[in-house]
């Protein structure tokens, strides 16, 4: 049956309703599949056949790794608590791994239909190819390709490689799972495949603030990630919002020589502002029908303009960074 080559790895400080709606899918859809359940402390979970493994205040990484070490399956299927896998996940998953040259998987990680409308304008914000960029197939269905960085909210290890590579680099986090991807693909020489029927269904957060916080946290790695890990960091499109973000505050400055220069420069926002206006007005008509309309159109446009500015200063923060490695001991 599909599941029982997998087990099935769910790290989380406390038992919530994301974590037993996660849990609860994978037992009703792989009742035969080995499942891992990481909080803290101990906590009866009344989902029959899960294996909670207790790890006192760690991070989600060294979570992961104390259940892998305890798990029986061929392949280690990472997921995050507020996460909750589709039909077909691991029937995807097993198919694509029957290639020996393929380390790991990955699917992506969509909104939930239930999710409230600031959230479905947090997910809305993510897919789009202005804040994604050439890494939106995280986010929503696109063509199946090979990567090398994909995030463990969806990814599916091969356990004797996950064995191989030393298990998460629990000094980093978020971005243990950039590093464990980069030991994958470029040190092991195996192939990291993405494909969009390993799809799950991810909780976004509330634009702004809850999405803001997360993703400025994912900022300031991924610019430290760039001096410490260049291989899969140090790529122009991570750059591209600090660009943006020092257009804004510095490009007018020739204007105080030459006054033509700051026409052309606020042209030039305003160019800006209107694609993202466009882009929030597709966007808004893949929301569910109950979301749709203008509040939700202006939010997005709000979301992509704040995302691209706090991460582009989030960045440089953390590309100036000179130890953020023990951000998390």
């Amino acid at each position: 049956m599909a599941g029982a080559r997998f087990s099935i790895i769910v790290p989380v400080k406390a038992y919530n309703a994301y974590c037993a709606e996660s849990l609860g899918v994978c037992r009703r859809l792989y009742p035969d599949a080995e499942l891992l359940f990481s909080p803290d402390v101990p906590v009866e979970v009344p989902i029959p056949g899960v294996t909670v493994v207790p790890s006192g205040p760690v991070g989600p990484g060294a979570k992961r790794d104390l259940c892998a070490a305890r798990a029986r399956g061929e392949y280690l299927a990472f997921l995050d608590d507020d996460a909750y896998p589709a039909p077909g996940w691991l029937e995807a998953a097993e198919e694509i791994l029957e290639d020996p040259g393929i380390g790991a998987v990955g699917g992506p990680a969509v909104t939930p239909p239930g999710d409230g409308a600031r959230r479905w304008a947090g997910g809305l914000v993510y897919e789009s190819l202005l804040v994604g960029g050439p890494f939106a197939f995280r986010y929503r269905p696109m063509a199946s390709r090979d990567c090398d960085d994909f995030p463990t909210c969806n990814l599916i290890v091969r356990r004797s490689v996950f064995q191989e590579i030393g298990g998460f680099d629990t000094r980093y986090w978020p971005g243990e799972d950039t590093v464990a991807c980069l030991k994958i693909v470029h040190e092991r020489g195996l192939r990291l495949r993405y494909d969009p029927r390993v799809l799950v269904h991810h909780h976004r957060r509330d634009l702004f603030c809850g999405h803001l916080r997360q993703l400025n946290r994912y900022a300031r790695h991924r610019g430290f990630f760039v001096k410490r890990f260049p291989r899969t960091s140090l790529r122009l499109s991570y750059f591209a919002p600090t660009a943006l973000l020092l257009w804004v505050l510095l490009g007018w400055l020739p204007a105080m020589g030459l006054p033509a220069w700051g026409l052309w420069w606020g042209l030039s926002l305003a160019v800006y502002a209107s694609i993202a206006g466009l882009e929030a007005l597709r966007l808004g008509r893949r929301a569910p029908e109950a979301h749709r309309g203008p509040g939700l159109v202006v939010l997005v446009w709000g979301g992509l303009l704040a995302t691209h500015l706090s991460y582009g200063w989030n960045f440089a923060v953390g590309l100036l960074s000179s130890r953020m490695a023990e951000e998390r001991a």
